[in-house]
């Protein structure tokens, strides 16, 4: 019999899912990026800006890991904030590996409050997680970081503590080394070459949402979506997409169109120029805004993103 080997042909191979748990804004994101070595999942400043559970495919040598970015764990308020917390949960039945990502500058109050919920669980489930204290670089003093650490290795959870920037890459070779070594022996879950199981205008729409949200900040609140609406490949290559941006109230239509339509125009070049580096060929990029107070309340957006719609009781 041919001794198999780590790499060629006749390697063994591994492969699993990891789940990136975590409260809002904790780096998420951020972090699914910097493991990936590319950008695949939107990031803003806003809370609660990752809506559905993505899946990143890296695969390195013999091993395939599958990360899945879930939304952010908190109280949930609302029947779209429910879906997204409940697709979060949903995750960790297909997990190997559990990280929690912990924004180690806000552990603290209603932050600590949702971390601690979700270690909680974890626990009760007799699982173990790769605790991940996040935005070190953005410490005053990492004086902190020691008993933060002890505390979160009281709970019984942590399998080991990382401590990382994933805005700039410290401390995240280590982690994926960790992950790589953790995945269970199998074959792979996805093709060699797939990145993703985000549909290109899935992507796209969430690029000009992304888009959105840093360009109007604090000026647009939570309810906005991007819909795509139509995508058509050309003879040269080119994409022609055309996607609708709803609001929730009537008064953010003329935020986001901006005078003259600047706002809207500067939010699509700004996604134009992002999809057109991600896919690698032009993209002619047209959008709409329209009002919809209702749109958080529709079975076909939550379809659309792969989140369970709940009727209410």
């Amino acid at each position: 019999m041919t001794e198999q080997t780590t790499d060629g042909p006749d390697a063994i191979r591994h492969a699993g899912f990891v789940a990136l748990l975590g409260a809002p804004n904790a780096g998420k994101s951020t972090l699914l990026n910097q493991l990936m070595g590319r950008k695949l999942a939107i990031v803003s400043p806003k809370p609660q800006t990752t809506r559905a559970c993505v899946k990143g495919v890296l695969t390195e040598g013999a091993t395939q890991i599958v990360f899945i970015d879930t939304p952010g764990i908190f109280a949930p308020q609302r029947r779209l904030d429910r879906a997204m917390v409940q697709a979060a949960w949903q995750a960790q039945s297909d997990a190997d590996v559990f990280v929690v990502v912990i924004d180690a500058t806000k552990y603290g109050g209603a932050n600590a409050r949702e971390t601690d919920a979700i270690l909680e669980v974890l626990r009760e489930r007799g699982l173990k997680a790769s605790i991940v204290l996040n935005k070190i670089d953005a410490l005053r003093s990492k004086a902190a970081l020691l008993p933060l650490a002890e505390k979160l290795d009281a709970t019984g959870v942590a399998s080991e503590i990382f401590m990382v920037s994933a805005q700039v890459g410290d401390g995240v070779d280590g982690l994926k080394q960790e992950i790589a070594r953790r995945m269970p022996e199998g074959p792979w879950l996805f093709p060699e070459d797939q990145l993703s199981d985000l549909p290109e205008r899935l992507l796209a729409a969430e690029t000009t949402r992304e888009q959105a949200f840093i360009q109007l900040n604090q000026e647009l609140p939570y309810g906005i979506a991007v819909i795509p609406e139509s995508w058509e490949t050309k003879k040269d290559g080119s994409v022609t997409i055309h996607q609708t941006i709803l609001v929730a109230r009537e008064g953010h239509r003329p935020i986001v169109l901006g005078k003259d339509g600047a706002r809207i125009k500067s939010i699509g070049e700004a996604a134009r120029h992002q999809l057109e580096n991600i896919m690698g060929h032009r993209v002619h990029l047209f959008l709409d805004v329209k009002y919809d107070k209702n749109w958080q309340e529709r079975p076909d957006y939550y379809r659309l993103f792969g989140l369970e719609f709940t009727p209410e009781k």
